[in-house]
């Protein structure tokens, strides 16, 4: 008797590896982002998302008004997210998850651009970044924003592959979400239009403009608070001669993968003009490359033009370009005439793994140890040997939110502290002004802040350090995290 099963077609080798392979590779990245989730302790930015996060809705949409206001689509998220609890691993856990996302669009495009062999090893690269080790595990939106680039290439090639219509309303959402995710991730949007044809043009736009209402909605907010940050200082051309570090997370692997995604680059626009099968077309070549180094142009260009905003970690979303046009270098090599070509691609891609992961051992370890994140406040509560009565002092007040949340025995007395909340417009707390009374009854003071030792006992230094001399006391002892911008221990005594 002919059953349903037996009339229908075997799955062939090869559907089963195009189908399997994003998914093997989801599960590589995340776990590797998955990895670093507990172990290094939570920093300033951080802790500014839990501070948001744990206010009501009104509190958020205040906040957003004053400061950060761009991230609060994000801070919507894990407004939900820390109900279940706020720990580490599960404050970091949806950035790891991002990742696996990532990954998987990761390979399916590359599989759709060139073939399975070069999305997978484009994956494969992605997932031994040091900075998707930090990034993923890292409570802020960056792996988010990097999921939503990835997802909106993936997104317009299906939509130029067969124009439908629900294949454009998927494109404008994916874009939607590389708006709502960071405001700078909107800089890889404009490398798509190098994809922009006639026949689809007019869909194309539309759909763009539909996604990018919200980072105009954003952007005017953050225009508004540029005051915020004006602490990034202004940079000059010598940055992009760093950009290979910061999209790979260290230099020698970020020159080994730039010099790879040149060649990849170069390959597929050689494999475009002879048409090879399965192979996109030469525009995807100028997409490709224009995610990958627009962003920084762009960034720079908008730091000139309106305001101081390049920071390295606003390029993040720029790692999984570089990571998929090594990929594609790599699999090109069976193309050449010397080996047999499955026996080429897997030799070379597993001597490009195995030393990427040599050349960046040592930053995977650093990013998963307890100063992973250059603030380390466990470090400092046991570097506090509180005796009765001894005061505390906060150089930056939002580093209360950090003491607060490990610190798990005696605490000396927050004597400036007059509110147990937040300031309903940033992340400092409500402190008393007159240090020497606060002080008075006081003759061991703790005084910590973010920076190096030589930031807050040299020159002008922190007010609340002079505040401090000038109620009677002397430095005692003090002592610094280590890496930069770190934190700084001081113990002062009466005079």
């Amino acid at each position: 008797m002919t059953t349903a099963a037996t009339l229908a077609p075997p799955v062939r080798p090869a559907a089963r590896v195009r189908t399997s392979a994003p998914w093997w590779m989801a599960s590589v990245a995340g776990i590797a982002a998955f990895t670093g989730t507990g172990s290094a302790t939570l920093n300033g930015d951080e802790l500014a998302t839990v501070s948001a996060a744990s206010r009501s809705l009104s509190g958020m949409w205040e906040l957003a008004q004053h400061i950060d206001g761009h991230f609060l689509p994000y801070y919507l998220f894990m407004h939900f997210w820390v109900k279940a609890d706020t720990a580490e691993l599960w404050l970091r856990f949806p950035s790891a998850v991002a990742i696996a996302v990532a990954a998987w669009f990761l390979a399916d495009l590359g599989r759709r651009l060139h073939s399975v062999r070069a999305g997978v090893i484009g994956a494969a690269v992605f997932a031994i970044l040091p900075t998707v080790s930090y990034y993923g595990a890292f409570a802020r939106s960056y792996a988010f924003a990097a999921a939503a680039v990835v997802l909106s290439f993936w997104a317009l090639h299906r939509a130029l592959e067969r124009p439908a219509g629900r294949r454009w309303v998927l494109y404008g959402v994916a874009v939607a979400f590389v708006c709502s995710t960071h405001l700078f991730a909107v800089l890889v949007l404009p490398a798509q239009l190098f994809l922009a044809r006639r026949a689809v043009l007019a869909r194309m736009a539309a759909a763009l403009a539909a996604g990018c209402v919200p980072a105009v909605v954003l952007g005017l907010i953050g225009y508004g608070e540029r005051h915020a940050i004006s602490w990034i200082p202004q940079r000059g051309p010598e940055v992009w001669l760093k950009f290979p570090k910061m999209a790979a997370g260290t230099t020698g692997l970020g020159v080994m993968l730039f010099a790879l995604a040149v060649a990849g680059a170069v390959l597929l626009w050689a494999a475009a003009r002879r048409r090879a099968p399965g192979v996109a077309g030469g525009p995807w070549v100028f997409a490709l490359a224009g995610w990958l180094v627009l962003p920084p142009v762009l960034l720079l260009a908008v730091s000139h033009l309106v305001t101081p905003v390049y920071v390295d970690r606003y390029l993040f979303v720029t790692a999984p370009a570089l990571a998929l046009l090594a990929g594609m270098a790599v699999a090109c090599v069976p193309r050449l005439p010397v080996v047999t070509p499955v026996v080429a691609t897997v030799v070379t891609a597993v001597v490009v793994v195995l030393l990427g992961c040599v050349l960046s051992v040592q930053e995977h370890v650093d990013v998963r140890e307890e100063n992973g994140r250059f603030e380390n406040i466990p470090w400092a509560l046991r570097v506090i040997k509180a005796e009765p009565d001894d005061a505390i002092v906060y150089g930056q007040s939002q580093l209360r939110a950090g003491f607060d949340y490990y610190a798990d025995s005696l605490m000396p007395v927050d004597v400036l502290r007059t509110g147990d909340s937040p300031v309903p417009g940033g992340f400092g707390y409500p402190e008393r002004s007159d240090v020497s009374a606060a002080l008075e009854q006081r003759d061991r003071v703790w005084v910590v802040w973010r920076g190096t030792k030589k930031s807050g006992l040299e020159g002008d230094g922190l007010d609340r350090v002079g505040e401090v001399r000038q109620a009677g006391f002397e430095l005692g002892l003090a002592k610094h995290s280590g890496d930069l911008p770190g934190l700084t221990v001081a113990l002062f005594t009466r005079r």
